[in-house]
């Protein structure tokens, strides 16, 4: 398994247009093939950085993704709306594999 870490730069008078964003992607994302671990805002601190997480099997698989991505309604129209909008900044992405597992199980207190 890989993850796809991607760090967004936004124009911090566009927040709420991330927001959108970031809900459309949870409704493609998923449903083109890989597996969401989220969006996340500015909560606190700078209001100018955000990230997009998930994670696909090998490079093929995210290659397959892509594919689907581009091919997808939605994907289609909330990258157009990105562009039409310009709250991002910048993005870039970059690929790391899990180097902790396996994980102990969570113990709460």
């Amino acid at each position: 398994m890989i993850a796809c870490f991607i760090r967004y730069q936004l124009d911090p008078y566009k927040l709420a247009a991330f927001d959108e964003y970031a809900r459309n992607w949870g409704q493609a994302i998923p449903r083109c093939g890989a597996d969401l671990v989220g969006y996340f805002a500015p909560h606190e601190g700078s209001l100018t950085t955000a990230y997009g997480v998930y994670t696909v099997d090998n490079l093929a698989a995210y290659e397959a993704y892509r594919a689907r991505l581009r091919d997808d309604p939605l994907g289609r129209e909330n990258y157009a709306f990105s562009q039409r909008e310009r709250f991002i900044v910048s993005e870039d992405r970059m690929f790391l594999r899990l180097a902790s597992a396996p994980h102990a199980p969570l113990v709460r207190p």
